[in-house]
């Protein structure tokens, strides 16, 4: 097996077993090797050590928030693996900025320089693309490959914990898995997404971050500080 193949079946290790029913079924073996393949003939992003890195960050356990993205950034220097965050030194990306310009509004925190959102993973939020990797430059191009698959079983397994989480879906796609969460049991924010194109159709207002902690004080867990 080769170094980029076996990467991908080399979970971070609390999430090894909760996952391992996943990594052993055929459709993944096929989705390694596309993403192998896809390596060898173009350039892909995230950077194979960062494709798990919301898993790496975020153990099940700690899990608080789960926030759900669609595709990983597909320009240069972007993308390393947790969903709307990018790399340390790179411009925020639109949808981002919105992200940051509801977080002042919300929560009257100054808009950060980097872009980078790691401190909030490494606190419990789960920053979860539901497809992993992509082509550079062409956005969805790993779209319909197995990654949602996977990425279900990880929503289903927090959904599965004792502790309550808040699920964070912004935008029609990442409402559609509404189905795999157990409602009952967790809190659930909606809102458009914060993407130029609908952002002032319901995102912009939708205070998110304070409607986060409130859920997370109700349930006698940490908040989270949202300052970068």
């Amino acid at each position: 097996m080769s170094e980029t193949l076996s990467s991908l079946f080399d979970l971070p290790p609390a999430w090894r077993e909760p996952l391992a029913g996943e990594v052993s079924k055929p459709y993944f073996k096929e989705l390694a090797e596309f993403v192998e393949a896809e390596r060898r003939q173009h350039e892909v992003f995230p950077k194979p050590e960062d494709v798990y890195n919301a898993l790496r960050f975020t153990a099940p356990g700690a899990v608080k928030v789960l926030l759900l993205g669609q595709d990983p950034y597909h320009d240069i220097g972007q993308a390393h693996g947790l969903c709307f965050s990018v790399q340390e030194g790179c411009k925020p990306p639109p949808s981002l900025v919105n992200i940051f310009k509801e977080l002042k509004s919300d929560l009257d925190i100054s808009v950060p320089k980097s872009g980078c959102l790691t401190s909030w993973a490494k606190q419990g939020v789960l920053l979860l693309n539901s497809v992993l990797t992509v082509r550079a430059h062409e956005p969805n191009s790993h779209r319909g490959r197995g990654w949602e698959r996977f990425t279900d079983a990880i929503i289903q397994h927090v959904s599965a914990l004792p502790e309550r989480v808040v699920f964070v879906l912004w935008g029609g796609f990442a409402q559609k898995k509404e189905p795999l969460i157990d409602a009952t049991r967790h809190a659930i924010i909606k809102s458009a997404h914060p993407s130029p194109l609908s952002a002032r159709n319901g995102f912009f207002g939708s205070r998110p971050f304070s409607r986060i902690n409130a859920a997370l004080r109700e349930a006698g867990r940490g908040e989270i500080d949202w300052r970068i």
